[in-house]
């Protein structure tokens, strides 16, 4: 069922936030009013203080904030938010283009709207990106960051071509029902590989009404856009990695993507990106792919542990 209903009580972190609460749902979902677009964050209440970090996670392209329930399920008691970034879930979608800074700098502006300190960032593929961006327009809001497989290429890349997206436009829009969706790719690749659970949430929160039928949650044309634009040369951030004084967790992928070839299962991080930050530590999951927080959420669980 797809009613929103209106919660009476003011959130306390800003004047400029609508809660909603989706029917019985644990999470709030925020609706921040920031300029220029407008961004969603789903809110797990639980503990935040000098023992307990909030925990801020952000998605890959494509994807949306709800795809973090079995990770933060399993980290009961935790003050969690899960972002969706612009174009994405039900954060505003403006036209294209999708330049990748963007994404940091709403992700900056949504921590300190939510007034937070000391954060543990997760964020996976582009959504590492962008908390890495974003801890350095808002450092005093992060203790530690965790990037797994971030879109974050070797610094050669962003000399190279842009890359050709346009296999997305092609993608199936139109949904009559959420099961649809999952009858369609549940014995697909890279689906059959994920977590059920974690799979059946990307079909139940990636779609949005659209009068008779369902919609993708992040059109078609906004993701094409956005990897169009991943290895833009102002995409690279390497001058604001090396500013970091944060701890810094990169969990790679085992299998790496091949120069020219344009495979999403792949890792698009750069081998030597932990050795980038200051503070940086990698580790490589041979036999996994792109798709980490979707095929072993229990792995990022204890990394989070670990972290925290």
């Amino acid at each position: 069922m797809w009613l929103w209903v209106l919660v009476s009580r003011t959130p306390p972190c800003d004047n400029r936030i609508v809660t909603l609460r989706p029917g019985s749902e644990s999470p709030a979902l925020h609706i921040l009013s920031l300029d220029p677009v407008p961004l969603a964050v789903w809110e797990w209440s639980g503990a935040s203080d000098a023992q307990h970090s909030p925990l801020v996670f952000a998605h890959a392209t494509g994807f949306h904030g709800r795809l973090w329930d079995t990770v933060i399920g399993a980290l009961p008691g935790r003050h969690a938010f899960a972002v969706e970034l612009r174009g994405h879930g039900r954060s505003g979608k403006p036209d294209p283009p999708y330049h990748w800074r963007a994404f940091g700098s709403d992700l900056a502006m949504l921590v300190r709207a939510l007034h937070l300190h000391d954060a543990i960032g997760i964020g996976h593929s582009s959504g590492g990106h962008a908390m890495t961006l974003a801890c350095t327009l808002a450092p005093e809001a992060f203790r530690a960051l965790l990037l797994i497989d971030p879109t974050i290429f070797p610094a050669e890349r962003y000399t190279e071509p842009k890359l050709d997206a346009s296999f997305t436009l092609r993608r199936k829009n139109r949904y009559q029902s959420v099961e649809e969706m999952i009858e369609r790719f549940r014995s697909r690749e890279p689906f059959s590989r994920w977590n059920p659970d974690v799979f059946r949430d990307y079909c139940r929160y990636g779609l949005l009404p659209d009068g008779d039928h369902l919609v993708l949650a992040c059109p078609p044309p906004v993701e094409a856009s956005i990897y169009a634009e991943s290895n833009a040369p102002e995409s690279n951030i390497y001058p604001e990695i090396a500013r970091i004084e944060q701890p810094v967790t990169v969990l790679r992928a085992g299998t790496a993507r091949q120069p020219g070839v344009f495979d999403l299962s792949a890792s698009p991080t750069a081998p030597d990106l932990a050795s980038r930050f200051r503070r940086g530590r990698d580790l490589s999951l041979a036999g996994q792919s792109h798709f980490i927080p979707m095929e072993v959420p229990e792995r990022l669980v204890d990394e989070i542990r670990k972290i925290a």
